[in-house]
């Protein structure tokens, strides 16, 4: 099968349910309105959705979220998926594939959200007991989740390639060291969970709160500072001190987490090869980095 041409839409999905889940054969199946792009997902009637990986690279994601999420959900303080079943490969389709649950809500944004500093308090407490949980067994850093939780010297000539390629305006020299001083401390602690995709497409809100996290692809257990990323991409001044405040976790670690924002934001900035963006996507990384050098500055003159 070449899977690089393979069409992965609503009629694979309905072959798939009936030769595998013929209960579920007669519900409608739609794509969901943001489908993502580790997994192309749809509505399987009114309260369940079809995940199938995109790509192999995503495919392990598949049987980590089935074992993982239903043993992680009953310590955590919002809503997350609860896998319903596993599907096999097939004929038509190469890679294990899920049926979870449906989770109602708005993906969080300035609009969707109600009071920022309340999200934040709620994002943290979220955050703080998923770090909590016994992390025993869970799957380690490394290719299979893009090494999240990891360490952040295996973009360090990515993230120095897109320094280079910055125009004038830009400050490079208190970006090189920012990154720097990411490089320069690690996670002393025991592998703590980390969700590793804390982002605004994987938030939802209901009437304006924080009501749920998805999209557990990139779980497993290290290093927490890639999930405080949030900070710089959707926290303000204010929201963003309640998070750091809530959080409770060491300078080191968030010196970690600006190097976490600040990699994604410079190879999407500068558009790397193999990034792809959009010029909206663009104007947000250079936002992303322009917090981060405000908060750099602050620091160095709470130092001084």
């Amino acid at each position: 099968m070449n899977t690089k041409k393979m069409n992965i839409d609503a009629a694979l999905v309905q072959r798939l349910i009936k030769s595998q889940f013929p209960a579920w054969s007669d519900f409608p199946i739609k794509p969901v309105e943001f489908s993502g792009w580790d997994n192309r997902t749809f509505h399987l009637g009114d309260r369940m959705t079809v995940r199938l990986p995109s790509d192999a690279s995503y495919a392990s994601q598949v049987e980590k979220e089935q074992r993982w999420l239903p043993k992680l959900a009953p310590h955590l303080s919002l809503l997350i998926p609860r896998p319903l079943a596993m599907g096999r490969p097939s004929e038509d389709y190469p890679w294990p594939w899920s049926v979870v649950q449906w989770l109602d809500g708005k993906m969080a944004s300035l609009e969707t959200i109600s009071d920022l500093s309340a999200f934040a308090l709620k994002l943290a407490e979220f955050l703080k007991a998923l770090q909590k949980i016994d992390s025993t067994g869970g799957p380690m850093a490394g290719p299979q989740n893009f090494y999240r939780g990891g360490s952040l010297k295996i973009y360090d000539l990515e993230t120095r390639e897109a320094i280079k390629k910055l125009d004038p305006t830009m400050d490079s020299k208190q970006i090189t060291e920012i990154w720097n001083r990411a490089l320069d401390s690690e996670w002393n602690q025991p592998p703590a969970w980390m969700h590793g995709d804390i982002a605004v497409g994987n938030l939802l809100v209901n009437d304006g709160e924080l009501s749920a996290v998805i999209d557990f692809g990139q779980l497993g257990v290290g290093d927490p500072a890639c999930d405080l990323v949030i900070a710089w991409t959707l926290f303000r001044d204010q929201s963003r001190e309640v998070f750091k405040k809530s959080i409770s976790l060491d300078e080191q670690t968030w010196e970690r987490a600006m190097g976490w924002a600040l990699w994604k934001a410079l190879i999407v900035y500068t558009a790397l090869p193999g990034v792809n963006c959009n010029a909206i996507e663009i104007e947000k990384a250079k936002r992303v980095i322009n917090e981060l050098l405000a908060d750099n500055s602050k620091l160095k003159r709470g130092r001084a």
